[in-house]
């Protein structure tokens, strides 16, 4: 795969700032696409279902999760700026995390999807509706996210916990 595509991605645990960061982006003309897990549970608990209906088989969550992201890739433009919250490889970190093998996930990981990937370090944990971990957990998760893109051959930039006009210059000054 040639680097055709200009597609970002910024990862990293719940509550790292991604989703803020990424209206900042979004307010500055930049395409976003928001995390699949969320649009999953939004679109579930619209039908009237709890996180707990949604997330009581975590396989079956991770795998409906990652079936969104194949999706919304499929769609996203190539010649454009594109910032996700998340990506599929994000999946093999969480898989990982629930005991799932992850040769599921690398099947559809492509090398050189992206062009960079931006990790963002823990903010102070922040509870929401959406979010199940620990901050143990989430320790756990940035290390395996690291790893996941790192064996992918990607180049992971580490967005240090600050103030969000700080995070997104950083950022902006990175792409090509």
């Amino acid at each position: 795969m040639s680097m055709d595509r200009n597609w970002y991605v910024i990862t990293g645990g719940p509550s790292s700032g991604k989703t803020t960061v990424l209206n900042e982006l979004a307010k500055l003309g930049y395409i976003v696409y928001p995390e699949a897990a969320r649009v999953f549970i939004d679109q579930e608990m619209a039908k009237g279902k709890s996180l707990k209906e949604i997330r009581s088989d975590e396989a079956e969550f991770q795998r409906k999760v990652l079936k969104i992201k194949i999706e919304v890739e499929k769609t996203a433009p190539k010649n454009k700026i594109v910032f996700f919250d998340r990506a599929i490889p994000d999946s093999i970190a969480y898989y990982q995390i629930c005991g799932l093998n992850p040769k599921e996930v690398l099947q559809f990981c492509q090398k050189k999807a992206y062009r960079k990937i931006f990790l963002f370090e823990k903010l102070s944990f922040d509870q929401d509706y959406a979010r199940v971990e620990d901050s143990k957990t989430i320790e756990k998760l940035n290390a395996l996210l690291r790893k996941s893109y790192k064996n992918l051959g990607y180049e992971v930039i580490k967005i240090p916990a600050v103030p969000i006009k700080e995070r997104v210059k950083k950022i902006l000054s990175e792409i090509d």
